[in-house]
């Protein structure tokens, strides 16, 4: 029963964060002003990005693409499912830690994909010992 709702949560917290990822670096790959979510270059101003090209790749990349892998990895019951899932919390953590101190800004949102990212490595860790 553990299991099922650890892999559950996990598969949850994976497509939250896998959709929203691939979405939102999608468009901020289409426009890079940042106009597809509403937002401004301004945005950027202290960090190391004149637009949201990169940031979008990385985000679409990492955390949208990887989160599907994870997902599949756990539907799946691979061997490194575990690992994947801890390793997607790792990396959101990463990002939204790096996000915040390159845009000194901390949003509601930065505080729920802080919170979604720790939820996964609780869950990754959790599944790992469980496996064990």
């Amino acid at each position: 029963m553990l299991k099922v709702i650890l892999t559950t949560s996990a598969v949850i917290l994976l497509l939250f964060n896998g959709i929203g990822a691939l979405y939102g670096g999608l468009s901020f790959m289409l426009h890079p002003d940042g106009s597809g979510l509403g937002m401004s270059v301004e945005y950027l101003r202290y960090s190391p990005f004149s637009d949201f090209f990169v940031p979008g790749l990385i985000l679409f990349t990492c955390n949208g693409v990887f989160s599907l892998v994870a997902i599949a990895l756990v539907v799946f019951s691979h061997r490194y499912a575990a690992w994947a899932v801890l390793l997607q919390g790792v990396i959101l953590v990463g990002w939204i830690a790096v996000q915040v101190l390159m845009v000194r800004d901390f949003q509601e949102l930065h505080a729920v994909m802080l919170g979604t990212g720790v939820l996964l490595a609780v869950c990754g860790v959790a599944l790992r010992k469980y496996n064990h």
